[in-house]
């Protein structure tokens, strides 16, 4: 058949490099091979029958016999590795011994199924496969008329015979050929699709790695970082307590540096089983907030007011987790940052979004402050749960952070604050624990 590319010498030969290709090409190999050898043994076999005559007879016999020569060592050879100048020699020899052999004996005209398809299935160009069948049709016409030594009607005889054979092998060898081209196109944009199919796998793999990674060390700072901050800050002010000669308070200092590695060793351990915050566990959001800011409270000495709003249907654990992570960074902030006396925390619910503010009295963010990891950590998981993050100044001076994400529809029901401003220590405790369930 022919192929795209004539200056490259393709043929019949595997195309592209997938084996169920391959395969089909051994497969029409062992095909062509059967077709020739079979209408071969009839050439000879009828011939032989037909001609008493030796000379002519062996003629055709040799003719024949450097036919299936050429075949086996030019022809299979060609087309098992696409050597364009191979099947040019096997195919002059073809178009030369057909001729021969209908010059011996017409009978010889049996060779022409075996030529026209040959000459399509070697052809590295359309042009080419006309060419070769009008110069064997030619040669076949001559052939004929030169043993029959035919009259003038016999001879126009002849002629509208090849005539029908040319433009039947043409025909029948341009479809094919459209035909085999549009299948080597089909099958190469099957490769290219597996290949980007292929390319796309790799590249969702490593944007999964990527934003693995980026979570863990979003867990990592929101989790342990802090806790190790909170354990050096601790450990610092219980030496201090030691230089002034107060073991109590020290003492008081150490256990909570206790309380919060093991506060750190629990979140290390859920975040390698990849569990939600330990803070969490068997707790409403309200307790978790509870929690944390009493923490807070005792670390720093800072002042912290919780005010809680209400629903009556529990939150969904990711957004929990995204309003927890958001508390504590802020809370993170103003202790590195903030210099602040006082902080509130208030956790509210109105038409299906839930709100977080965390504001502090403290220096306030100076303008043209750049984002920290911390920060731009806490935007990615309030964006990621379709939520709005704000971060400025508050009313009365200090930072105001604000977090509203969506809750799933029927979640969560229009709430009311009922929270009152109080620090952690005058917080309902009851309060607390059925606030937000």
């Amino acid at each position: 058949m022919t192929t795209a590319d004539p200056d490259a010498g393709t043929s019949p030969a595997p195309a592209g490099p997938t084996a169920e290709r391959t395969e089909f090409w051994r497969r029409s190999m062992r095909g062509w091979d059967v077709a020739f050898y079979v209408l071969t043994f009839i050439s000879a076999a009828s011939i032989a029958n037909a001609t008493p005559e030796r000379g002519p007879a062996a003629v055709a016999f040799g003719a024949l016999a450097v036919l299936v020569v050429a075949y086996t060592v030019l022809g299979r050879r060609a087309a098992r590795t696409g050597n364009a100048r191979l099947a040019q020699v096997y195919l002059g020899v073809l178009v030369a011994v057909v001729v021969v052999v209908v010059r011996a004996e017409m009978l010889g005209a049996v060779l022409l199924f075996i030529a026209y398809s040959q000459i399509w299935f070697f052809s590295t160009t359309r042009l080419r496969g006309v060419a070769l069948s009008v110069v064997l049709t030619v040669g076949t016409g001559i052939a004929m008329a030169l043993r029959s030594e035919a009259d003038r009607e016999a001879l126009l005889d002849i002629g509208a015979q090849m005539g029908v054979a040319l433009v039947f092998a043409v025909s029948l060898g341009l479809w094919i050929t459209q035909v085999a081209e549009q299948s080597e196109e089909r099958a190469e944009l099957v490769e290219r699709l597996q290949a980007a199919q292929a390319e796309l796998a790799d590249q969702h793999h490593a944007a999964g790695v990527t934003a693995e990674r980026e979570r863990v060390a979003r867990e990592i700072h929101d989790t342990l970082a802090q806790g190790f901050t909170s354990v050096v800050m601790l450990a610092q002010t219980a030496a201090a307590d030691l230089d002034r000669d107060d073991p109590a308070a020290a003492r008081r200092r150490i256990a909570l540096v206790e309380r919060t590695a093991r506060e750190n060793l629990a979140e290390a351990r859920a975040l390698v089983a990849a569990f939600g915050p330990v803070a969490l566990d068997g707790a409403s959001l309200p307790e978790a907030l509870g929690r944390l800011a009493d923490r807070f409270r005792a670390e720093t000495g800072v002042a912290v007011d919780l005010r809680l709003g209400a629903g009556p249907h529990p939150w969904p654990r990711p957004t929990e987790v995204v309003l927890l992570r958001a508390a504590q960074e802020a809370l993170v902030n103003v202790r590195r940052h903030a210099h602040a006396s006082h902080v509130l925390v208030h956790l509210t619910a109105r038409d299906g979004v839930a709100e977080l503010r965390v504001v502090d009295d403290g220096a306030g963010i100076a303008d043209g402050t750049p984002e920290g990891f911390g920060l731009r950590g806490m935007r990615e998981r309030v964006a990621a749960g379709g939520g709005d993050l704000e971060v400025g100044p508050a009313p009365t001076g200090g930072t105001r952070v604000r977090v509203s994400l969506p809750v799933a529809d029927g979640a969560v029901a229009a709430a009311v604050d009922r929270g009152t401003p109080g620090t952690v220590g005058t917080v309902d405790a009851a309060a607390a624990r059925g606030a937000v369930r």
